[in-house]
C-alpha cells in the first residue's frame, strides 16, 4: 500500500479486490456519517453508450447530511458540487484497487468563499479517516 496523497483528491491503493474495496469504503463512509446516495457504474455505462471496454470503475456519491446542510446554508449554490464523489477502480493490471475521494477544500471552493472552510475542514478530517480505515484493513 502507498501513502494517502492529496491533490484534488485523496487516494489510497489497496490489496483488495474491486468488490471488496467498494464494500469496505461504503462501510467506512457510513462509520463517518456518510451515506451513498448515487452509484454510477462507469464501466457498464461506457459499454452501453459507446460500446467501449473500460476497467471496473464506480463513482459513489457520498453525503453527510449535517455537513451538507451547513454548506448549503452557508452558500446555496454549493449544491452544484455535492455530493462528495468517491471513486473505486481496479488498479492497473488488476493488482488491487484504488479508492479516491475528492478533497473537500477543492470541492467547496474555500478559496472563493472562506466561510466554507470549517465545513471543508470537518469533511476532510472525516474522509481522511475513511481512507485510514481502508489502509488499516
Amino acid at each position: 500500500m502507498t501513502q494517502i496523497t492529496l491533490d484534488y483528491g485523496m487516494r489510497v491503493h489497496l490489496d483488495l479486490s474491486y468488490n471488496d474495496a467498494i464494500e469496505q469504503v461504503t462501510a467506512a463512509l457510513k462509520a463517518e456519517g456518510f451515506g451513498v446516495l448515487t452509484t454510477i457504474d462507469v464501466q457498464a455505462t461506457l459499454k452501453q453508450k459507446l460500446d467501449v471496454d473500460f476497467r471496473r470503475y464506480v463513482i459513489l456519491g457520498a453525503c453527510n447530511p449535517p455537513l451538507a446542510h451547513r454548506a448549503l446554508t452557508t452558500e446555496l449554490e454549493i449544491g452544484l458540487l455535492l455530493p462528495c464523489n468517491v471513486i473505486v477502480y481496479e488498479a492497473e493490471g488488476g493488482a488491487g484497487s484504488v479508492v479516491s475521494i475528492v478533497d473537500p477544500h477543492a470541492m467547496l471552493g474555500t478559496g472563493i468563499n472562506p466561510s466554507l472552510a470549517p465545513v471543508a475542514d470537518e469533511a476532510a478530517a472525516r474522509l481522511r479517516r475513511v481512507l485510514a480505515a481502508m489502509q488499516a484493513g
